[in-house]
């Protein structure tokens, strides 16, 4: 091998090692920007993603809110009804002891009235004999004792109920 053929050989490996470097070097910064453009476009994805987040983070939060809300106007609804219940049953205690005044005011009346079967004689066979033929067909369970033969009686009351 003569000394110029070495030297073509040497030339001829430099510049395929020098094309292949150069090859590569194209092929890593093609290769790099197209990681960058990629990067950018799920960024851009990324941001109207966020967007989309966001507006579903403040649904989560007003819904959030509004059941909060309803929890306490149940809360408040309750107690409403506690105090109501109170009320009501406070209503019925003075109602039962205005029912036990007037029915002692009418017992009351029937012992002084010398014309009621409470105040008949003493005698228990006479009052019961009184009370059994005294009774007239148009009082009944819900009719006021002493409504019959023009009598006054006690007014009719509501049932509670």
């Amino acid at each position: 091998m003569t000394t110029s053929t070495i030297i073509w050989i040497v030339v001829v490996v430099i510049a395929a090692a020098s094309l292949i470097a150069a090859i590569a070097w194209v092929a890593r910064k093609k290769r790099t920007e197209h990681h960058r453009v990629q990067a950018g476009d799920i960024r851009e994805k990324a941001v109207e993603q966020s967007h989309k987040v966001g507006q579903r983070e403040a649904l989560a939060d007003e819904t959030a809110a509004k059941a909060r809300a309803a929890q306490a106007e149940a809360e408040a609804m309750a107690a409403h009804a506690v105090g109501l219940e109170h009320q009501a049953q406070t209503h019925r205690t003075d109602a039962a002891t205005s029912r036990s005044e007037v029915n002692r005011q009418f017992e009351r009346a029937d012992k002084i009235d010398p014309d009621s079967d409470a105040s008949a004689t003493a005698d228990a066979s006479a009052t019961a004999d009184a009370s059994a033929t005294a009774r007239d067909d148009s009082e009944t369970p819900d009719t006021p004792r002493g409504t019959r033969a023009g009598k006054q009686g006690r007014p009719p009351m509501p049932r509670a109920g």
